[in-house]
């Protein structure tokens, strides 16, 4: 595995289970995540090659976090509730429980 700099910014997608926010936040940050480096996902703006996404894994009934690292970005149009993230590329690094 990767080894993950967790000075980078961080993506997370919760996949509309807002009421997850805070336990996803508080496994991040156990994870040693600074918690202003979290930040939730928009479909207007992306992260940069590099940076992190985390999302809750497996939607519906979701119970570890996966964490991806932005391997490519490219422009593209936005496409509904992806946005921006459909030109995004990521590589699966590490997934942590969701506690």
């Amino acid at each position: 595995m990767a080894e993950i700099d967790t000075q980078k910014d961080v993506y997370l997608f919760l996949h509309g289970k807002m009421d997850l926010r805070e336990k996803a936040t508080n496994a991040l940050t156990a994870k040693g995540f600074p918690a202003e480096k979290i930040t939730m996902a928009s479909p207007n703006k992306v992260g940069n090659v590099g940076d992190y996404m985390a999302m809750l894994w497996r939607p519906p009934t979701p119970d570890q976090i996966k964490i991806q690292q932005i391997t490519k970005v490219e422009e593209v149009e936005p496409e509904g509730m992806i946005g921006l993230w459909k030109g995004v590329s990521q590589e699966d690094i590490d997934s942590i429980p969701l506690g």
